[in-house]
């Protein structure tokens, strides 16, 4: 890439591509300089250090999840938007594991927005079942704690069990539209 296009998002595209094809351990602001045919001072001017690329990195990945998600959940409700949910956490989680291990998950001030979203998307398909204020926040992070586990689970190679994994996930999402059918 020229240095004339480097900026922000550029530089945040570059760190994706390193991220797929080698891992989160890989990225490097020299291993980005390398990539993007700059000395490693220029990244400066678009990013104040490692640090915040990871920071942007993360919300980047986080607004993807979401908008995959959101897709994911349009015009379905309850067991349908749950489920549709949960795949399309798997899909992304498998299809793009080094990406994923980016995400910041714990709270963290460049990921509000992008957090807020998810659980907008999260509540938005827990909605149906009648829930409201605590109730739909338990839900929520039970929802993401399933999906989340699962997927990394699986894109970690950690089920060498011979059972099928579409049949456990099929499984777990019987058991969480179960339980959030089901008034405590």
């Amino acid at each position: 890439m020229p240095r004339a296009a480097l900026s922000p998002d550029a530089v945040v595209d570059l760190a994706v591509c390193i991220v797929d094809e080698s891992g989160p351990e890989s990225l490097t602001l020299s291993a980005l300089a390398a990539r993007a045919g700059v000395a490693t001072p220029s990244l400066y001017k678009h990013v104040r250090n490692l640090a915040e690329l990871r920071e942007l990195l993360s919300v980047r990945i986080a607004d993807e999840i979401a908008g995959e998600l959101g897709q994911a959940v349009l015009g379905r409700s309850r067991d349908e938007a749950v489920g549709a949910l949960m795949d399309a956490w798997r899909a992304y989680v498998t299809r793009h594991p080094h990406r994923y291990a980016m995400v910041i998950q714990q709270p963290h001030p460049a990921m509000r927005a992008s957090g807020e979203r998810l659980v907008d998307i999260m509540l938005a398909a827990l909605r149906g079942y009648g829930l409201a204020g605590s109730d739909a926040i338990h839900a929520a992070r039970c929802l993401r704690a399933a999906a989340h586990g699962f997927a990394v689970l699986e894109a970690s190679g950690a089920f060498g069990l011979p059972e099928l994994l579409d049949e456990s996930y099929g499984l777990l999402k019987h058991m969480i539209v179960a339980g959030v059918s089901t008034p405590r």
